[in-house]
């Protein structure tokens, strides 16, 4: 079966084509995306910009275009943070399903959480026992936990690299005076969902998961993505408090000449540092494995968990 999942983040959006079937890996067969960063698109009133819109809109039309020209069987469709966080977000999805015809669903926060989860544990597997997942997105931070593919606990924080970025830092690079009020409202932030966490159990596994933590473990030295999903790429805690002290003593020009930093991610990978130094600390993280897999995989895997068995390849009774 051939899907396509557009997934609306608050950086990026982005459309990948898996060939997939129940019971294996998908296998990508196509990416588009662009970097729309809707996040920067809401105006004083959190409504979605008309330049935002338009944008959204025009990208959701190509990708419906490419999706038919791929021969997708099925698309599906969400969005995340900034969307959800929207005033003006349901009018703004209600005008792309009359333009494009197609139906996006507002996942939760929670809901981001529990499917990056997912993700995560079919991607290391039952002998990982229990894992603890960490996210960092444009708009919010998630964190998970739990020993079966449904975590026992899942928490959005609005705590994105994206936000803290636009609502906390104005200098580049920021200010002392800056860095350390942002590091103060992160942790204060993080530590009131520390106990809830932790009550279950501690981790057998520590895992990250988004751009952020890809790039934080690339700058510290881990291996470029050319050399393939399957090396095994890490992150210390050692390394995320080193850079991020680093990071927010840089202008966004020198982070985009890091290895593995983007130019138009390089402005907000300090306040990105920052959540994940905050994270392993609070969490007595000595080291957190990236996992390449994330929320669109988790998208993927929990729809073709709900085929029906007479579409199932293996399936020898299907007709």
């Amino acid at each position: 079966m051939r899907l396509g999942v557009l997934d609306i983040g608050s950086n990026t959006v982005h459309l990948l084509v898996v060939d997939a079937h129940r019971g294996a890996r998908p296998i990508p067969a196509y990416s588009h995306k662009e970097e729309l960063r809707l996040s920067e698109h809401l105006d004083e009133g959190d409504n979605l910009s008309a330049e935002g819109i338009e944008r959204l809109g025009a990208f959701v039309e190509e990708a419906v275009r490419i999706a038919e020209d791929k021969g997708v069987e099925d698309l599906l469709a969400f969005a995340t943070s900034a969307v959800r966080e929207a005033a003006n977000g349901e009018r703004v999805l209600a005008g792309i399903d009359d333009r494009c015809g197609v139906h996006i669903d507002v996942l939760s926060g929670r809901d981001e959480a529990r499917l990056t989860f997912l993700a995560v544990r079919r991607w290391f597997g039952w002998s990982s026992g229990r894992l603890l997942v960490f996210d960092i997105g444009g708009g919010s931070l998630e964190i998970a936990s739990g020993v079966d593919e449904e975590p026992d606990v899942a928490v959005s924080l609005p705590l994105g690299a994206g936000r803290l970025t636009r609502d906390r830092l104005t200098a580049d690079p920021p200010t002392v005076e800056e860095v350390r009020s942002l590091r103060k409202h992160i942790r204060t932030e993080i530590a009131r969902t520390v106990g809830d966490v932790v009550r279950y159990g501690r981790p057998d596994r520590a895992v990250a998961t988004s751009k952020t933590f890809k790039q934080l473990a690339r700058i510290a030295g881990a291996a470029p993505s050319g050399d393939g999903l399957y090396v095994s790429r890490s992150l210390t805690r050692q390394d995320s408090a080193h850079w991020a002290a680093e990071l927010t003593a840089m202008r966004s020009a020198e982070r985009a000449e890091l290895p593995g930093v983007s130019e138009g991610r390089a402005a907000q990978l300090g306040a990105g540092a920052v959540v994940a130094d905050a994270v392993m600390d609070l969490f007595e993280v000595d080291r957190l494995e990236v996992c390449p897999w994330a929320l669109r995989e988790g998208v993927i895997l929990r729809r073709l968990d709900m085929l029906p068995s007479s579409l199932d390849p293996h399936n020898n009774t299907a007709k």
